[in-house]
C-alpha cells in the first residue's frame, strides 16, 4: 500500500475508533461514571473566549465535530506511519499504545495548554484513568479497522 493508501485506510480507522469511543462515552454517561469530556471542555473554552455561542445543541454539535476530525485526522497519521500490515493482534495491541499516546499528547499537551483541563498529574482522584482506557479502545478499534481496511487493499 503506498502512502496515500495507508493514511486512508488509517482515517477510516481513526473515524470508525471515535465512533467506538463516544458510544463508550455515552454509555458511561448513561451510567454516571463520565461527565465532562474533553471535546466538551474545548468548547466551553472556546465559549469563554466568545468564540462559541452559548447554544447546548450547536456546542454539542461541534464538539462531536471536532472530536470525529481529531480521530480521523489522528488515524490518519497513524496510518500512514504503519510501516506495514502485521497480524490482527499486533494491529490491536500498536493500536491501543497509539490512542493512549493520543490521550498523553492531549491531557498533557495542548489542554492544558488551552486552559480546556489540568494536566493529568495534577489530579488527586482516578478521573485521568477512564480517559487512558477509553483512549486504548480508540486506538484498539483503530487497529482493527486498520487492518481490515488495509487487508482489503493489498
Amino acid at each position: 500500500m503506498s502512502v496515500a493508501e495507508k493514511a486512508l485506510a488509517g482515517a477510516a480507522g481513526g473515524a470508525g475508533g471515535t465512533v467506538v469511543l463516544s458510544v463508550l462515552r455515552y454509555v458511561l454517561g448513561k451510567m454516571g461514571v463520565v461527565y465532562k469530556t474533553a471535546p466538551m471542555q474545548v468548547v466551553d473554552r472556546l465559549q469563554q473566549a466568545e468564540l462559541v455561542a452559548d447554544r447546548p445543541v450547536a456546542k454539542r454539535a461541534i464538539a462531536l465535530a471536532a472530536h470525529l476530525a481529531y480521530g480521523t485526522g489522528a488515524g490518519a497519521a497513524f496510518g500512514a506511519l504503519r510501516r506495514k500490515r502485521e497480524e490482527v493482534g499486533t494491529e490491536l495491541a500498536v493500536g491501543a499504545t497509539l490512542g493512549v499516546l493520543l490521550w498523553g499528547v492531549g491531557w498533557a499537551g495542548w489542554l492544558p495548554i488551552l486552559g480546556a483541563d489540568h494536566a493529568p498529574w495534577s489530579y488527586q482522584t482516578p478521573k485521568v484513568l477512564l480517559p487512558v482506557l477509553d483512549h486504548a479502545v480508540y486506538g484498539a478499534a483503530w487497529g482493527f479497522l486498520l487492518w481490515v481496511f488495509s487487508r482489503r487493499g493489498g
